[in-house]
């Protein structure tokens, strides 16, 4: 009898184990759920596209609240798979940057009048670590009886900012781009040195570029470009940074 009843057993437990190891699977057949039904993966947002202001413009529209402030109602097109923007703006002449969210492809936001800007604007979904950003465009906020511009502060094309060349450059091409309402760009001063608290001046050029600048290896550079238009108007870059290995 006690034989008997161990083959009777162990095919039952066998049977048992099966039975339950097949009930708790859960394959690509049975996907998991939340109350709502399956759980679903949430599509990424794409990049806006900016509207106004312009690029490379004079913003002229606006509700001015004082002989210092105005409100401008910056907008780009609604981008897909997005359900909350914001808007990242920084002013060139002091280099602060602030941000304003919105569920809508609009937001109304106070400007320093006569300063310029760079903004953009960041996309973000609900559920979703990914964002997108948009391009980045630049404008002037119309100031009171301004009738030339500054150009806008210059940026580094090349070295890039941070960047760390090959320890084997012995020399360097700096390189900028900068851009101007007025169309009156007339000279550049080019800053270049290994203390950022106090970089010399190379001297004034009418390129974009100034060429055979000397460097070794495992040292930091730091550079800026004061541009200047046929008004007197000038306008200064952010110090830039890169490194020789």
């Amino acid at each position: 009898m006690k034989s008997l009843n161990r083959i009777v057993f162990v095919p039952i437990a066998i049977i048992c184990v099966l039975g339950c190891s097949s009930s708790s699977s859960n394959g690509d057949d049975n996907p998991p759920t939340d109350d709502d039904g399956p759980i679903t993966s949430v599509s990424p947002p794409t990049a806006a596209s900016l509207v106004f202001p312009e690029d490379n413009t004079e913003c002229n529209e606006g509700e001015i609240i004082n002989e210092t402030t105005s409100t401008v109602t910056f907008r780009w097109t609604a981008s897909e798979n997005t359900d909350t923007y914001t808007v990242s703006l920084t002013n060139l002449n002091t280099n602060e940057t602030s941000t304003t969210s919105a569920t809508t492809n609009e937001a109304p936001i106070n400007l320093e009048r006569g300063a310029p800007y760079e903004w953009f604007v960041i996309s973000r979904a609900n559920g979703s670590s990914e964002t997108a950003t948009s391009l980045a465009f630049r404008f002037y906020n119309e100031g009171p009886g301004v009738e030339n511009y500054p150009p806008f502060p210059a940026e580094a094309v090349n070295p890039k900012r941070g960047e760390n060349l090959n320890a084997a450059t012995t020399n360097v091409r700096l390189e900028w781009s900068t851009s101007d309402i007025d169309g009156d760009v007339e000279a550049y001063e080019v800053f270049f040195g290994t203390d950022s608290a106090s970089i010399p001046s190379l001297g004034t050029t009418n390129e974009n570029s100034f060429s055979d600048i000397l460097v070794t290896s495992g040292g930091t550079y730091f550079w800026y470009v004061i541009s200047t238009d046929d008004q007197a108007n000038s306008s200064t870059s952010e110090i830039f940074q890169f490194r020789v290995r």
